[in-house]
């Protein structure tokens, strides 16, 4: 479907074409397609980790930071890095029970309940565990809130709420309002309950805090689970974890003589104490296969011209979920074309248009990232493992979701990051006649949903660049229903396809401006900075003697 270029939109690049002034302004809305058409092509399986997908989506990377005209940057000369992972998967059918009040129910793995285990061993076998409930299982003593206190949840499997007591709180409480923070994240709440000896954990879902329907439940727990290697994955891991529907909540609260929505209210109030749901058991009992496996990062380097030893990195995670539950229309492939193939046609367009121009003052390092949707592994994994020194590290691009949903106005950052980074990249927007809007979601709590977030947590400045909602065809309106839309039927699921109707527009305007914004970090003899107030100033700031001060 042709789209007609408004006014505005080319009026923009027009003025700034004729000043001379648009980097990256060889960012070609074709090549971008391209990409996209092989990396979210059924071939590609969905890109899974250590399945053919990965093979051939590595390969494809690899060989196109080659052709742009990088230089290898992974293992030994190589262009990938090794991420070797703790595969664990479901091995043939989950037989799950309630047992409530003298009575038993089955329940059916995917539909009522979604379980999963990480924890070492080969099967997972709980006969009647009692279910406690523990509000939405938050130990914050810096805000002086303790779901846990007094509550014995040893050998137990803890009911939880998704998000944190703020979300649906008329007024800001101490977790600052419907923002969600970390404590509000599932995996916050798997670590948590697990440090406290818990047998395990069933989250309560619902679409609204959670941010996404049952289906991306579902389909992210379908297939294996992976986590990197981890001394004491005995202690770290529950030996049981997962989601219930809200509608199955409900009735068993009801059946142990609870109202669900009024015992949701007490846990937002200061003073809450958990408490066993009655005579309520869970039986839950799996087999389940395990092994190592070793997935890839790719890493293509451009060598700066006069400070080669420092660095900016551009990443976005290459995989994607592979192959699922078989959606209404018989397609079971994620090809993840939005999630997250955009990000890495833009890292390779990227890659192709810098090593074309003028070689930057500083390196750029393009990272293609494994095992995001596995909870960023491939960027806890480098973090942990990092191919060029992180104290020297300036900046974290990292790049996620363009809509193919037409051009806007303005392009955001996921979260609020505390970080000089996001008013960088506002005074990129606005060189580029475009403007920086801040999350309109943070109640999604994408912050910590993204592979930024891992080197965030080790102290480099670190954003993670998305789309703008204000459309020039469609208004801020028409954005908010197109996220609305993709984020019901698409996010997660077989029908994330890329089409030939896409809007190239959008994402060739958005990987434009990372290119002004990476440009200017990688001439700048400055160094991105964290807030006063942010949580991870202190981790950089322990590597501070590492970087020379600016010349002023």
């Amino acid at each position: 479907m042709t789209r007609s270029i408004p006014y505005l939109f080319l009026g923009l690049f027009l003025l700034a074409a004729c000043a001379g002034d648009v980097p990256g302004d060889d960012v070609r809305a074709d090549n971008l397609a391209q990409h996209l058409r092989v990396l979210a092509s059924d071939a590609f399986e969905g890109r899974a980790p250590n399945t053919p997908g990965e093979d051939k989506t590595v390969a494809y990377i690899s060989e196109q930071f080659e052709r742009a005209g990088l230089q290898p940057a992974g293992d030994d000369g190589g262009w990938t890095q090794a991420v070797t992972l703790e595969r664990s998967e479901i091995d043939g059918p989950v037989e799950a029970a309630l047992h409530v009040a003298g009575e038993t129910r089955a329940l059916a793995n995917g539909d009522e309940i979604a379980v999963e285990t990480l924890r070492p061993g080969e099967r997972v076998d709980l006969r009647e565990v009692p279910l406690v409930f523990a509000g939405y299982g938050v130990t914050a003593p810096e805000l002086g809130w303790d779901d846990y206190a007094g509550l014995d949840v040893e050998d137990k499997i803890v009911v939880v709420l998704v998000n944190d007591p703020d979300f649906e709180s008329e007024q800001p409480g101490r977790f600052g309002g419907r923002a969600i923070t970390y404590y509000g994240r599932w995996t916050y709440k798997y670590e948590e309950a697990a440090r406290r000896g818990a047998a395990g954990v069933l989250i309560v879902h619902e679409t609204e805090p959670a941010s996404y329907p049952w289906a991306t439940v579902r389909n992210g727990r379908a297939g294996p689970q992976y986590d990197i290697v981890r001394e004491e994955a005995e202690r770290y891991h529950l030996p049981v974890r997962g989601w219930i529907q809200r509608d199955l909540a409900v009735q068993l609260f009801e059946q142990v003589g609870l109202d669900f929505e009024q015992a949701k209210r007490s846990a937002q109030q200061d003073g809450f104490a958990g408490h066993a749901l009655g005579d309520a058991a869970l039986s839950v009992g799996f087999k389940v296969k395990r092994d190592r496996i070793v997935s890839r990062n790719v890493a293509g380097l451009l060598p700066g011209a006069d400070r080669a030893g420092e660095t900016v990195i551009l990443s976005g995670h290459w995989d994607s979920f592979g192959i699922g539950q078989p959606d209404d229309s018989g397609d079971a492939i994620i090809n993840g074309a939005v999630d997250n193939a955009t990000a890495v046609a833009s890292l390779i367009e990227l890659a192709r248009v810098f090593a074309a121009g003028e070689r930057p003052a500083r390196s750029l390092l393009f990272l293609a990232l494994t095992a995001e949707e596995n909870g960023l592994l491939g960027a806890h994994y480098y973090a942990a493992n990092p191919l060029r020194p992180l104290q020297t590290t300036a900046a974290v691009l990292n790049l996620e979701m363009w809509s193919p949903d037409g051009p806007t106005r303005d392009i955001s950052s996921w979260g609020v990051g505390k970080v000089s980074l996001e008013r960088s990249l506002k005074a990129a927007a606005e060189r580029d006649g475009r403007s920086y809007s801040p999350d309109p979601n943070l109640e999604a709590g994408f912050f910590y949903r993204a592979d930024h977030f891992a080197f965030a947590q080790a102290g480099v400045p670190a954003i993670t660049i998305g789309p703008g909602m204000d459309q020039i065809e469609g208004g801020v309106e028409g954005g908010k229903a197109a996220r609305a839309d993709y984020f019901a039927h698409r996010y997660h699921q077989p029908g994330d396809e890329f089409g030939d109707d896409w809007d190239m527009r959008g994402p060739t305007a958005d990987t434009q401006t990372v290119h002004r914004l990476a440009s200017d970090i990688a001439a700048s003899a400055a160094w991105p900075e964290w807030d006063a107030d942010s949580e991870f100033k202190a981790a950089r700031d322990r590597s501070a003697g590492s970087r020379a001060a600016p010349d002023r």
